[in-house]
C-alpha cells in the first residue's frame, strides 16, 4: 500500500527532505532562513533536516551570507566530499564512464574505443569502467550511491529492457537484469541502478545540472551514429517525457524524404538515411570503426563531403523547425560527433531554422550548442540516479 501524505510522518519527512535538497541544487548557498522562506517549511522543521543532512554529508555549510540582518546566516551547498554517483553510456563505437559529486562536478573519467557487440559484453564493459572509476583516488572512501546507464535505443517505460537498438543489432533485452546479476559489479540497492536510452539522459543532465530554474520544456537532439532526441518538462523538478511505450524522441526514424534511402529500421526516408552517423560513413566511404569527427576534420574541404555535411545540416534543419512546431520548447540543444565539425553542419541547419517564417506570438526555441558533450549522456545518467535517490522514501532503519 503507497504511504498516505497526510498521516504517514516518516514520508513526510522525506517530502521535506526532497524539498530541501531540490531547492539547495537548484539554489546553491541558500541560508536556513531562506530555505525556510522557500521552502514553506517552519524554521525548526529546517533546522532538523539540515543539521541531519550536514551529519551524513549530503549538505556542507559554506560563508557567513553577506549583509544578512539578526543573527547571520551560513550558506548551505549540496556536499561535495562523501558521496559518489556513477554514470556510464554504451555507445556503437565505445563506451564512457564518470564518477561525480552530488553537485555533478567530475571526479574521474573512463572510456574505451572498442565497438560495442552483444549485450553480455556491454556488461562487463560497464563493470569494467566502474572498477576503474572506483580505484581512482578521486573516489576513494566515498559512499557509492547508484550507476545510472544510458543506450542508444528506446527502453521500456519501466526502465527494464531496451526495446530495440538498430545500429547496435539489438531487439527486447532485459539489460537491467543483465546489470544486477553482473557478478563483479559493485553491489548496490535495487532502485540504485538506472537504464535509459542516451539522449534521455543527456537531456535530463541538461535540466537537472544547471543551477536555477531549468526550461519548462526542453529538447535534446544526439547526432552520433544515429538520431535521437530527449524531452524534459518542469513539473517542480525535472522529468523526462517518454511516451505511452517509451518510443517518445525516437527522430531518427522519423520520415523526412518519403521514398528515399532503406534506414536501419527497415523503412525509407528516415531522417538517419541523410543526417546519422552510419548514413555519412556510407557515403563517403569512411572507416566505420574512426569516429565520425575526426574521420570528417581532416577532409571538410573536400567537396564531396561538404554536399554529405550540407545535406545532412539542410535536413537537421528542418528537423529542429518541426520539433519547434510539434512541440513548442523553450530551448533545443543540440550534441554529439557532428556539433564539433566547425559549423560544417551546423552552419546549413541554423540557416534552415532562421529563415523559417516566425510569427512574432511563437518567436523560435533557443538553440544551445554542445561541442563537449562527448560525457553528457553519462553524466545525464549519473544525475537520474541522484534524483532517483533523492525522491525514493528511505526504509526505515
Amino acid at each position: 500500500m503507497p504511504p498516505t501524505p497526510g498521516g504517514d510522518q516518516p514520508y513526510l519527512k522525506h517530502l521535506n527532505r526532497a524539498r530541501v535538497l531540490h531547492l539547495l541544487r537548484t539554489h546553491p548557498g541558500l541560508s536556513r532562513a531562506e530555505l525556510a522562506a522557500h521552502s514553506g517549511l517552519t524554521k525548526v522543521t529546517v533546522g532538523s533536516l539540515v543539521t541531519t543532512l550536514l551529519d551524513s554529508g549530503w549538505l556542507s555549510e559554506g560563508h557567513t551570507r553577506p549583509g544578512a540582518t539578526g543573527r547571520p546566516g551560513r550558506e548551505l551547498h549540496l556536499g561535495e566530499t562523501r558521496h559518489v554517483l556513477l554514470g556510464a553510456e554504451i555507445g556503437v563505437l565505445g563506451a564512457r564512464a564518470v564518477a561525480t559529486t552530488l553537485r555533478g562536478s567530475v571526479l574521474a573519467r573512463a572510456e574505451t574505443r572498442t565497438p560495442t557487440t552483444t549485450p553480455h559484453a556491454a556488461t562487463q564493459t560497464i563493470t569494467q569502467l566502474c572498477q576503474h572509476l572506483l580505484r581512482d583516488p578521486a573516489t576513494q572512501g566515498r559512499e557509492l550511491l547508484g550507476l545510472g546507464v544510458a543506450l542508444p535505443g528506446p527502453v521500456s517505460p519501466d526502465g527494464t529492457r531496451v526495446l530495440y537498438a538498430p545500429n547496435l543489432g539489438w531487439d527486447d533485452v532485459p539489460f537491467l537484469d543483465l546489470l544486477r546479476a553482473a557478478p563483479d559489479l559493485p553491489p548496490l540497492p535495487t532502485e540504485a541502478i538506472t537504464l535509459d536510452n542516451e539522449a534521455n539522459a543527456a537531456a535530463f543532465g541538461e535540466s537537472f545540472l544547471r543551477p536555477g530554474e531549468p526550461p519548462q520544456l526542453l529538447a535534446y537532439v544526439s547526432l552520433g551514429s544515429g538520431v535521437g532526441a530527449g524531452f524534459t518538462a518542469l513539473s517542480g523538478t525535472p522529468h523526462v517525457l517518454r511516451g505511452a511505450r517509451g518510443l517518445a524522441g525516437e527522430i531518427g526514424h522519423a520520415i523526412i524524404q518519403p521514398g528515399g534511402l532503406y534506414c536501419h529500421c527497415g523503412n525509407r526516408g528516415c531522417v538517419e538515411t541523410l543526417l546519422g552517423g552510419w548514413a555519412i560513413r556510407a557515403a563517403l566511404n569512411l572507416n566505420v570503426l574512426d569516429p565520425l569527427d575526426e574521420a570528417l576534420a581532416p577532409r571538410l574541404r573536400e567537396a564531396a563531403v561538404q554536399v554529405t555535411l550540407g545535406r545532412a545540416g539542410e535536413a537537421l534543419g528542418q528537423l529542429l523547425v518541426n520539433l519547434h512546431q510539434t512541440l513548442g520548447p523553450d530551448e533545443i540543444v543540440i550534441g554529439g560527433a557532428l556539433t564539433r565539425l566547425d559549423g560544417a553542419v551546423l552552419g546549413p541547419a541554423l540557416d534552415v531554422y532562421h529563415a523559417r517564417q516566425w510569427r512574432p506570438a511563437a518567436p523560435p526555441a533557443r538553440i544551445t550548442v554542445r561541442q563537449d558533450s562527448l560525457y553528457l549522456p553519462a553524466l545525464g545518467a549519473a544525475a537520474q540516479v541522484l534524483a532517483r535517490v533523492i525522491d525514493t522514501p528511505q526504509e526505515p532503519a
